[in-house]
């Protein structure tokens, strides 16, 4: 018995619809599509009509161009090798006012996204007045050959936090700077800001803007908690089995280091197929697992065994089901484990065997 990951194509498909909701959506694929594998996510969100991808490896937006040959792909991160960019038709972002007059060169041929730097500071022109020098300049550049200025775009690195006002901070000094820019008589073929989390805030995408930029929720999991779980949902499901049931008795310590003692005599732990080593997080071992229907609590966590606390219904070779659409990744979010992303992260794809369904 080996511990497996797997996805319910159907649903995963299904769920990208739901998301879509009719609108444009560029589909975050970074780090293999969110562990969910790059190919088997471009595919599907083409099926469901997206054809707009983001991703921040230009390994990978090769890639998808490989998969997608008529996609247009945004490249999150600034790279230097300009001729694969220029060749696979990859647009990428422009993150400084300094790399933008360092290669003026190297960027000709090549389409751009003006990046504003907001509240995130990951990276980004800082103010309007930078991305205006850049306009100004680019306009008043009368060579046959330079760079195109195809899109405008930030990142909201609040959005998914209600108790603390940042988000109305960044959101409102974006809209501020698209306006201005549309009014003075700038134009862009594309403007995007928003992650899954100002999304579904919002209910829909930005007014001026041509697409929401999401990730998360199609992969089914909520940034937020007071979105209805029927309106997302999760296709993953990663599973171990029961390898046996072991009996202890009251002081009886169990796995490394003291991690659990026994308080009752007869207590009934089964030894599970599936721990750290294949990426489930110490934080999530707090928790639950399900078994047959049912929630026992996880009492240790070793490299490659759990230990979960049962009785008597529960057998070798019975399934334990760690995540799937009735124990969500973003309930032990919610609940503090990690974020949605860095539990699928954690996932180990040479441990556990990875199918679609």
């Amino acid at each position: 018995m080996t511990a497996i990951w797997s996805v319910d194509t159907e649903r995963f498909y299904n769920n990208a619809l739901k998301v879509i909701q009719n609108n444009q959506l560029m589909a975050v694929v970074k780090n293999n599509a969110y562990h969910y594998g790059l190919e088997f996510a471009v595919n599907q969100f083409l099926e469901a009509g997206i054809n707009t991808f983001s991703t921040t490896s230009l390994r990978e937006a090769i890639r998808i161009r490989q998969l997608a040959p008529n996609a247009t792909i945004f490249l999150m991160n600034a790279v230097y090798e300009f001729d694969k960019v220029r060749d696979n038709q990859i647009q990428m972002t422009l993150p400084s006012l300094a790399f933008y007059y360092q290669h003026l060169e190297d960027l000709k041929g090549i389409e751009v996204h003006l990046e504003y730097e907001n509240l995130l500071h990951r990276s980004g022109l800082k103010t309007i007045d930078e991305i205006r020098e850049v306009l100004i300049h680019h306009r008043n550049d009368k060579s046959n050959e330079k760079v195109h200025i195809t899109g405008l775009w930030t990142h909201f690195g609040y959005a998914d936090e209600f108790d603390v006002p940042e988000y109305d901070i960044e959101r409102k000094a974006w809209l501020t700077v698209v306006k201005n820019l549309l009014d003075e008589g700038y134009q862009f073929d594309m403007i995007h800001a928003q992650n899954s989390a100002s999304y579904y805030r919002e209910h829909g995408v930005f007014e001026n803007h041509t697409h929401a930029r999401v990730g998360i929720a199609l992969y089914g999991s909520r940034p937020y908690a007071t979105i209805d779980e029927k309106s997302i949902e999760q296709a993953l499901t990663v599973k171990g089995n029961v390898i046996q049931v072991r009996e202890v008795n009251e002081g009886d310590y169990c796995g490394y280091s003291f991690a659990f003692e026994a308080t009752h005599n007869h207590t009934q732990l089964a030894v599970v197929d599936i721990g750290y080593g294949d990426g489930i997080l110490k934080s999530r071992a707090k928790h639950e697992a399900l078994i047959n229907g049912k929630r026992y609590p996880i009492r240790a966590l070793m490299m490659s065994h759990m230990f979960v606390e049962v009785d008597h219904h529960v057998h070798a070779q019975d399934e334990v089901l760690l995540y799937n659409n009735d124990i969500r990744i973003d309930e032990f979010t919610f609940k503090g484990v990690g974020a949605n992303s860095e539990q699928l992260s954690a996932m180990n794809h040479d441990s556990l065997i990875k199918e679609y369904r």
